[in-house]
Parts: C-alpha cells; sequence; structure tokens
C-alpha cells in the first residue's frame, strides 16, 4: 500500500461518478427503510443477534452515494460499493475508518480517495496494490496521517483502475461523510455499556460510520461469531446495500 501525490485525474472521477452510477445501479431515497431483510433461517443462531437499528439524522437529503459495477470478459459482473448510506454520513471520530466492498478478486489496483467540494484535487489518495480479495476491507484514515476537521464534509471514492491512461475506464464507488461534535447524552450511553454494545449505540444516535466500525471491529475480534456478521448484514440492509449483505450471510452460512 501507498500514498500517492495529488493530481488532476480527480477531475476525471466527477464524470465517471455519474456515467457509473447512472447506467449501473440506482440507489433511492426510498430504498433507505427502517425494516430489515431478514433471512435468518439460513443462518444458525441468527434470532439470538439484536438488530442494529440505524436513525439517519436527515431525511430527504440529496443522495451522494456512489455505486459502480461493470460486464467484461474478465470480471463478468464486478460489484464495487462504498459501505456508506445514501446522504452524508455521520461520525464522532476525526480518524474514521471507511468500508468497502467489491463483489470478486481482481488483479488490478483500486485507488481511494477523499476529497471537499472546494477543491479539485483530493486531501487524501491512497493506491492499493494487486491483487485484492473479493469481500468488505477498510481504510483507516489514521494510518495515513488524515484527519477531519469538524462540520466539513468530505467525499471519498473507491476506484478500480481498469486503464491508467484511461481513468474514464474506472469502477468507481463512493459515499460522503462528515465529522459532528460527540453529544453528551451518547457519551453516557457509551459510558453506561460494554463495547460489545458501542454498534447498537452509535447506529440508533444516527452515527453510521461509527457503527460500521463498531460491528466490523468486533468481527475482526470473532471471525467465527455468526450473530455479529448477521447484525452487519442487517445494518447494511437497512440503506440498501443487500450485496454487501448478502456476502456477510454466505460467511454465516
Amino acid at each position: 500500500m501507498k500514498i500517492i501525490s495529488s493530481s488532476p485525474k480527480f477531475i476525471s472521477f466527477a464524470v465517471v461518478v455519474v456515467l457509473v452510477g447512472v447506467s449501473t445501479h440506482t440507489f433511492a431515497a426510498s430504498g433507505e427503510q427502517s425494516a430489515v431483510t431478514s433471512d435468518s433461517a439460513s443462518i444458525k443462531s441468527a434470532s439470538a443477534a439484536p438488530i442494529l437499528t440505524y436513525r439517519p439524522p436527515l431525511r430527504g437529503a440529496p443522495t451522494t452515494r456512489v455505486g459502480g459495477g461493470t460486464r467484461s470478459s474478465s470480471y463478468a459482473l464486478l460489484t464495487l460499493t462504498a459501505l456508506a448510506p445514501n446522504h452524508t454520513g455521520y461520525t464522532f471520530s476525526d480518524t474514521p475508518t471507511l468500508y468497502w466492498y467489491v463483489s470478486k478478486a481482481i488483479n488490478l489496483p483500486i485507488e481511494i480517495t477523499l476529497t471537499v467540494e472546494e477543491t479539485t484535487e483530493p486531501l487524501l489518495e491512497v493506491t492499493l496494490d494487486a491483487p485484492i480479495q473479493n469481500g468488505i476491507h477498510a481504510l483507516r484514515l489514521k494510518d495515513h496521517g488524515m484527519s477531519l476537521k469538524p462540520g466539513v464534509e468530505y467525499q471519498w471514492f473507491v476506484a478500480v483502475v481498469r486503464d491508467p491512461d484511461q481513468r474514464s475506464k474506472d469502477i468507481l464507488a463512493g459515499g460522503s461523510i462528515k465529522w459532528v461534535a460527540a453529544s453528551q447524552a451518547v457519551q453516557a450511553r457509551l459510558d453506561e455499556t460494554g463495547k460489545v454494545d458501542w454498534p447498537s449505540v452509535y447506529a440508533e444516535s444516527g452515527l453510521w460510520y461509527d457503527a460500521v466500525e463498531g460491528i466490523s471491529k468486533l468481527i475482526d475480534a470473532d471471525p467465527a461469531d455468526l450473530k455479529l456478521r448477521e447484525q452487519r448484514a442487517s445494518l447494511l440492509d437497512q440503506v440498501g446495500l443487500v450485496e454487501a449483505a448478502a456476502y456477510d450471510r454466505n460467511r454465516s452460512k
């Protein structure tokens, strides 16, 4: 993994965002429902897993998530997804972790960028060398010396670079994120509960990125716990990330 310098090629991303997002995936705001898709019949002990209920901080906000996919002789159907809601997701941390999902293993580099609307060049640009395994992946901003400023809305993108000389061919996905001030009420709830319950507190408080990071850390610590994977799957379902949710459920079978 390496960080490379910013470059004007990020401008081409804006074009790809529109083309790829429209042609491959449509995420309507109505897809973010409070109802959770249930697949407990195929998951051991899933009924014992408490649901993480995400309560978005805003309703009716503009769609900010971008979804990527392609059909080609090399990769058949490849889906690339940022684990982000359709609106700007909140975090209590100035160095959150960004999660993304790719449906197939690929032998191409992946580029992750972080930007703000006021600039045309990314604040952070990280290249992940091939090969990349299928599944859910994480990028910790802290590992790259990047921190968010309070109240600023950032856009982040993950791109499969199919041709370095023709970036319009990139497969692109992305979302938006904002660091908000810690609420005393939420902090009090966190102090009163154990870390195993923190993802639930975060989700109910509208802190999407903290909820995803919290449940993902629990999964990393105990990959064999099927209930944890079902919890993350149910959380992803609530904002229309059905393919990433299905990946977790398939791992639980």
